[in-house]
């Protein structure tokens, strides 16, 4: 029997409905292993290709056969617009079968929740944080809400494969498995995916069993590409000639297939007096002519930039005396602001584009867009595939356009800042997909010990008073924790005590202590990831969103895509008060740090140095790119690591990734400084390190390499009486551990070793 014909009558309904000609490949391989084994799976294909409905449509189907007698899937979501999206897909498809699917998290109404409390059923759509919330005050109920849940489905599992979040996620699967006396099957969909191996040994801890991992046989997608360049301050928009790159099929999925991709005729631009006020930004200006009449996003690295994208581009259109067509969305804007972007982009009338962060970057369905912005370059090839997927539904190929901008480069500047490193980056992340189909893997040695925390504190608050052995039978076997040893945790569950996170009672057990209660009876423990004190921003009655250390009352901020004035700052309460004037001004929020993996530090490399050309590039982008070869070649700094820059003052290349290149930086001040007379080290991470230097080059190759071969403990990198708090739980752990967690777990020396080992002997 095929795929097809064992679904169920009411899943080959919706088929017909919705006018499928076939079942796709990523169905077929998912229905065959759903139904034909018992393992684990993990589903991997390009946006759009049909995931969902491909794990669904066999669970459902099993679902009508054998009724669950309790939830009997549970639907696991990065975001609560991709649960919103994706309730709203599951019930038309279960609403025949008569399957109940229900939707959790902070924004869904008390009452719907109590329905599923009363009639536990169907399938459950819900966010890691709300699975943590659920575990700890409804402790009691899970047996019942979950004694027959089969099937565990994982979205976009490669967003929680990165950080604490993902070992959060894994915990809560173990924890209420373990509760509710059942072993669900795993179901991962992903569509960027470097590791299918690793991923799949992740998915699998602690259920005991393997993961089916289909091959895609997926044909072959064009993508439609461009990169242009701009110097910021320019005060005009170099003006474009159309062209036609030349194009070829790229096959999705296929390790080692030749392929270029597939380039975009770009309309001339209009001159900087037409578009834009003021000293404009010409990126900016660029991407409000080629937004005019269409659907697009325009993706940024960080919400600071979201919002004084936005704002600018709200400028434009005033300057212009046009409409304004310019939406925006992030984590920090109010569940009012984003879901309107999200409603109007669903619109097929509506032709706006959105300004947006990693919020839109998953798999939400915002209907047919028809071109995609990049700027700058994002920091991972996984980040630039998902955001290329958003684009090239309904038949039409992905479309995206990277605007790279830099300031203009000072004539007496220094080699480093000559360097477009943005411009360098994005062709380095383009390539390594196209090339290699590179994507990174999951970091998944680190030493947890802030979700150690953060679990331990959840075990205690929803179980109530349990001896030191009874906690940590609880908490040490999840299979997260593999690399924590007992004596640690002792230590940690010393230091709690100490700090009333914990109370010893008089019969030797373990209660959550009044400095711990605090902790955990605030909505914000749920989440593991790193949050700024937030505060919540309100013009007369509406809620515009939230923002970080506001300013002094009569400061602007940029919030909502707009300039605001503070009127007053309620700090008991959290509260901004504000107008809304005319303006542009930096927005306030924290910077995003970014985790750029080691080959695009190598790729980035043979950029500068290969005389190869890449038709996606167009015609500034072009010239800046011999400019930075030129220079490259002139200095040498693709073939040579460490470059004199006049003087005393020298340069070092090393190509590394983030957290390699952050245990390079320590090993040269805590190493070698001294007797190479280092002073004055000024890092631009990961791209390169300037200092000034008495040694010559000779002695720096030699003291390195010597410092290199004495074994390394990696607590010796770190400063001393440092404290680095890297996760969001660390305040409240023993800064040994701290210090432990941070030297063994971040610092990559492996890496750094490496590359030393690579350098020349003199």
């Amino acid at each position: 029997m095929g795929v097809f014909e064992r679904y169920a009558p009411f899943v080959q309904d919706f088929i017909y409905r919705n006018r499928w000609e076939n079942l796709r490949a990523i169905q077929v391989a998912a229905g065959d292993a759903i139904f034909n084994t018992d393992e684990n799976v993990l589903l991997s294909a390009s946006t759009a290709s049909g995931k969902t409905e491909a794990a669904f449509f066999p669970i459902l189907t099993l679902f009508s056969e054998d009724a669950p007698r309790t939830v009997g899937a549970i639907y696991i979501g990065p975001l609560k617009a991709l649960i919103n999206d994706q309730f709203m897909r599951l019930n038309d498809l279960c609403e025949e079968a008569h399957i109940p699917v229900w939707h959790w998290h902070g924004d869904v109404a008390q009452s719907h929740k109590n329905k599923l409390l009363k009639h536990p059923s169907g399938i459950l759509q819900i966010t890691p944080e709300s699975l943590e919330a659920m575990l700890l005050h409804k402790h009691a109920d899970i047996s019942r809400l979950f004694g027959d849940l089969r099937f565990i489905v994982i979205d976009e599992v490669h967003s929680l494969m990165r950080g604490d979040r993902g070992g959060q996620t894994l915990c809560l699967m173990e924890r209420l498995s373990r509760l509710a006396g059942v072993n669900p099957r795993r179901i991962g969909l992903s569509a960027t995916l470097g590791d299918l191996q690793s991923t799949g040994n992740f998915l699998a801890s602690g259920t005991g069993r393997g993961t089916v991992i289909p091959r895609i046989d997926a044909k072959g997608v064009k993508w439609r590409l461009s990169m242009e360049h701009f110097y910021i301050g320019e005060g005009r928009v170099p003006e474009m000639t159309e062209r036609m790159p030349d194009t070829s099929d790229i096959s999705e999925g296929m390790p080692g297939a030749s392929g270029i991709s597939d380039g975009i005729s770009l309309p001339s631009a209009e001159k900087s007096s037409d578009i834009a006020p003021g000293d404009a930004d010409p990126g900016i200006g660029y991407i409000f002519e080629h937004t005019r009449g269409k659907k697009c996003l325009v993706f940024v690295n960080s919400r600071e930039e979201c919002e004084v994208i936005t704002t600018t581009l709200r400028q434009y259109c005033e300057t212009k005396n046009e409409p304004d067509r310019f939406l925006i969305h992030h984590g920090n804007l109010s569940t009012a602001y984003r879901e309107t972007a999200e409603s109007v982009m669903k619109d097929e009338e509506q032709f706006q584009t959105t300004v947006t962060t990693a919020t839109l970057e998953l798999g939400i369905d915002i209907g047919r867009l028809e071109r995609a912005f990049q700027i700058d370059a994002p920091f991972t090839v996984s980040s630039f595939l998902q955001r290329m997927g958003r684009t090239g539904r309904r038949n039409l190929p992905p479309e995206m356009w990277f605007v790279m901008r830099e300031e203009v480069p000072e004539a007496r500047a220094m080699l480093p800042a000559t360097i477009p490193w943005s411009l360098i980056q994005g062709i380095a992340l383009v390539q390594l997909y196209m090339e290699e189909r590179f994507v990174e893997p999951p970091k998944l040695d680190r030493l947890p010990y802030s979700l150690l925390y953060h679990q331990t504190m959840s075990t205690l608050a929803s179980c109530g008073e349990m001896t030191p052995q009874a906690l940590a039978s609880r908490v040490l076997p999840l299979s997260y924790f593999y690399r924590i040893s007992q004596e640690d945790y002792k230590k940690m569950l010393r230091h709690l005590i100490q700090i009333n996170h914990i109370e010893q009672t008089e019969n030797g057990g373990l209660i959550v202590g009044i400095t711990g209660e605090r902790i955990t009876n605030n909505f914000r423990f749920y989440a593991v990831f790193q949050e700024d004190e937030e505060y919540t921003v309100r013009s007369a009655s509406e809620e515009l969103g939230t923002i970080v250390k506001p300013p002094p009352v009569g400061e602007k901020i940029a919030i909502a895509g707009h300039a605001w004035v503070v009127d007053e700052v309620d700090h008991k309460r959290h509260l901004v008060y504000c107008t809304q004037v005319k303006g542009k001004i930096p927005a306030y929020f924290g910077q995003c740090p970014g985790d750029v993996h080691t080959r695009v530090l190598e790729r980035m490399r043979d950029v500068l140095a290969e005389e190869k050309s890449y038709p996606y590039l167009m015609e500034h982008a072009v010239k800046r790119l011999s400019e930075a070869r030129d220079t490259a070649l002139y200095s040498g700094i693709s073939k040579d690591p460490l470059i004199c820059l006049g003087g005393e003052m020298w340069c070092l290349f090393p190509w590394l990734g983030s957290y390699s290149f952050l245990a390079l930086e320590r090993f040269l001040r805590i190493r070698c400084a001294k007797e190479l007379k280092l002073s004055g080290m000024d890092s631009s991470r990961p791209y390169f390190i300037q200092f000034k230097m008495k040694a010559g080059r000779e002695e720096f190759f030699r003291v390195v390499k010597e410092a290199a071969k004495i074994p390394i403990d990696p607590m010796e990198l770190l400063y001393p009486k440092e404290e680095p708090l890297f996760e969001k739980y660390d305040e409240f752990l023993p800064v040994e551990l701290v210090r432990k967690g941070f030297a063994y777990g971040i610092l990559d020396i492996k890496g750094m070793l490496e590359r030393i080992g690579q350098w020349p002997t003199q």
